[in-house]
This record gives structure tokens, C-alpha cells and sequence, in this order.
């Protein structure tokens, strides 16, 4: 190890050796990642390094979209609002700085929608006198699609979706991701929701104006944080005919003892709380226990062995206590939603919603 190695904020060093999977299956380049992290000494620098790595693939795009090749420019902009998002995802130190990454991160996802293959809108879903806003896409040839609305976590935001969305798109079903309370564009009006059977059903009341979207047949998949919020959804909202859970907490404890600062001080400051007493309270109410039983629509479950942010005990909780047809994917070596070795649930995951519901194989 050389010496700058040595000096490097602990923040960097956990972000080098925890994140690595996820950023490049979610589309960072790897020579990205590997380029930029390593310039980067400081946590206070991460924002702005992101963001001048995703200028770069913002300015292919917009010389794609001026030479008319539209393809192109729709992905070029994908990876500048992921590396954008990554900037941000965690930098709340920064409020100032992040938010300006975040709404960069919106502005090239908003622009890369209609050029995609499977093209998408963004949507606006009115929620408690305010708006939750969502990116909404279909499959191609589907006169009345079913649909995956799809759950973010503490840092992740809809611009971090597109391989999950592709995935689900290219079996026939149309996805809507949409940031909740606490989460991407919602951060700044709303909290932290634990309750989040109150923003699902929103969505799903909006997905109601959509004559092309089956509302008979609508799945709820979340990741991370998300993993908690959908099987919670699915305790309440009898809408949802299946669900995938991904890494998501069965109960959460008012302590934060051991978790990593910056992941802390995210969900602090995406509660809205004025100190970890405060998030303590909110972190607290995140629980599915005695509702558990209530999800009666056939479930998903994935947790890794090597999940540093939330035991797969958890995993086997909830299994043990819904009362419908349970498929629980424990992956041994696993992290935190096992990106590391995503190949083992991503497809699968995608062709089990399918079938679920009712889209033949492909």
C-alpha cells in the first residue's frame, strides 16, 4: 500500500471496499470508479469528483443528441445522472453541493427518457398536498401492461434504477420507480416514512389514471431500505399481487451502534431529525412484526450472508411469519443486496415477478 493509500478518509476507504459492485452493475463504468475514488483523499471531495466524471458522459450525450443519434445520447445521459446520483447518494454533509448533484443526476435521467429503447416519462403523483415524482416505463407491444412499482432505499434515488427497469421491461412489464418520503426529490419536502403503505397507495391511485397499465396485476419490489418498504406496503395495500424484498430489515432498533457514520447521518438527515435520539424514534417505528402475517400475496425474499448493513436472519423472519407462497434466496458470500454476485437473483428475481404476474415466459 503506498502512502496516500495510507491517509485516506475512512469514508473513501469504506466506499472503495463496500461499493464497488453496486456502482458498476448500476451502470458506473469500472474504470470510472476506479479513476475517480482513487483521486479522491478527502469524503468532502467525493461530490465534486462524481460530478465532474459525470460532465464528461453529459457532454457525449448532448454531442449524440446534436449529431442525431438518439440511442446513444439516452445512454450517455443514463451514466452521467448515475455517476451524478453517486456523488450525492450519501453527501449530506454537503446539502448545498448534493442537491445540486441531485438535480443534475434528474435533468440527465429526464432527458435520457424519451430517448431509450424502451422509452419513459416522468410522472408526477400528488401526495399529501405536495408531489412524489416517479419515471414511468412500458414494454413494447403490450396493450395493458402489468406493472413493478418499484421501492428506493436511504441512498438510492430512480436515476440508480435502469438495469432493474430493463430487466423487468424486457419481459413485459412496465416499471415505475418513484423516490417516497426521505428518498431522492421527496428528501427535501417530505421525512423518512416507515409508514409506507401511505405513499404506495398514492402511487398505485395514480397508476389508476393509466388505461394501459393493468391494475389487476400490479407487483412491488424495493431494495435495500426499499426491502423493508415494500413487504410493508404489501402488509396493507391488497392491491399487490407479488413482491420482491431485497435486502430489507424485518425490524429496526432505535440504536445505530455499529453502522457505518455516513450511512447514519443520511438517515438522520433524510428523517429530518435534529440528532440520533430523534432518528432513534423514527428508525424504531420501521417494523413488521405482527403485520407480517398479513401479506397474503406470494413474496420474494433475498439476503446475503455477508450483508454488513442487515443480518439474513432478518430475512428468515419474515419468512417464517407472511402467510402466503414465500420464496426466501439466502446467497452465501452475498453482500448487501448481493451485488457482488448479482447474476444469482437479478434475473431471477425479474422472471419470478413475471410469472407472478401472469406474463409468459420469454
Amino acid at each position: 500500500m503506498d502512502t496516500a493509500a495510507k491517509h485516506k478518509d475512512p469514508r473513501v476507504e469504506a466506499a472503495i471496499s463496500h461499493w464497488a459492485p453496486r456502482f458498476v452493475i448500476n451502470g458506473v463504468p469500472l474504470t470510472d470508479f476506479q479513476e475517480v475514488t482513487a483521486s479522491v483523499e478527502r469524503w468532502e471531495d467525493w461530490c465534486s469528483a462524481w460530478s465532474a466524471r459525470a460532465a464528461i458522459h453529459e457532454e457525449l450525450g448532448k454531442q449524440a443528441l446534436a449529431d442525431g443519434y438518439k440511442l446513444s445520447a439516452g445512454e450517455h445521459y443514463t451514466r452521467a445522472a448515475v455517476c451524478y446520483h453517486f456523488g450525492k447518494f450519501l453527501f449530506v454533509n454537503d446539502m448545498t453541493q448534493m442537491k445540486h448533484a441531485h438535480m443534475k443526476s434528474v435533468e440527465c435521467r429526464n432527458h435520457a427518457l424519451p430517448l431509450l429503447r424502451l422509452p419513459g416519462e416522468r410522472v408526477e403523483i400528488p401526495y399529501e398536498g405536495k408531489l412524489l415524482y416517479g419515471n414511468l416505463r412500458k414494454p413494447a407491444g403490450v396493450a395493458k401492461a402489468p406493472i413493478v412499482v418499484m421501492c428506493m432505499g436511504l441512498d438510492s434515488a430512480k436515476e440508480e434504477m435502469d438495469d432493474y427497469e430493463n430487466r423487468f421491461l424486457r419481459r413485459g412489464l412496465a416499471t415505475l420507480a418513484f423516490d417516497g418520503p426521505g428518498q431522492g426529490e421527496a428528501e427535501y419536502d417530505f421525512p423518512i416514512c416507515p409508514e409506507y403503505e401511505k405513499p404506495v397507495k398514492a402511487v398505485i391511485d395514480y397508476l389508476e389514471t393509466h388505461r394501459d397499465i393493468d391494475l389487476g396485476r400490479v407487483g412491488i419490489w424495493g431494495v435495500s431500505l426499499g426491502g423493508y418498504y415494500a413487504p410493508r406496503a404489501a402488509c396493507f395495500e391488497k392491491r399487490i399481487k407479488a413482491c420482491v424484498a431485497l435486502s430489507g430489515a424485518y425490524q429496526r432498533s432505535s440504536s445505530f451502534e455499529g453502522r457505518p457514520i455516513i450511512n447514519v447521518e443520511a438517515f438522520r438527515v433524510r428523517s429530518h431529525s435534529a440528532n440520533l435520539d430523534a432518528a432513534g424514534k423514527v428508525s424504531v417505528r420501521m417494523s413488521l412484526q405482527g403485520i407480517a402475517k398479513n401479506i397474503t400475496c406470494p413474496l420474494y425474499i433475498l439476503a446475503g450472508t455477508k450483508d454488513r448493513l442487515v443480518s439474513p436472519e432478518q430475512a428468515g423472519q419474515l419468512a417464517a411469519e407472511v402467510s402466503g407462497p414465500c420464496v426466501l434466496s439466502v446467497i452465501e458470500g452475498g453482500n448487501h443486496v448481493v451485488n457482488n454476485l448479482w447474476y444469482r437473483y437479478r434475473d431471477q428475481t425479474a422472471d419470478w415477478m413475471a410469472t407472478q404476474l401472469g406474463v409468459a415466459k420469454r
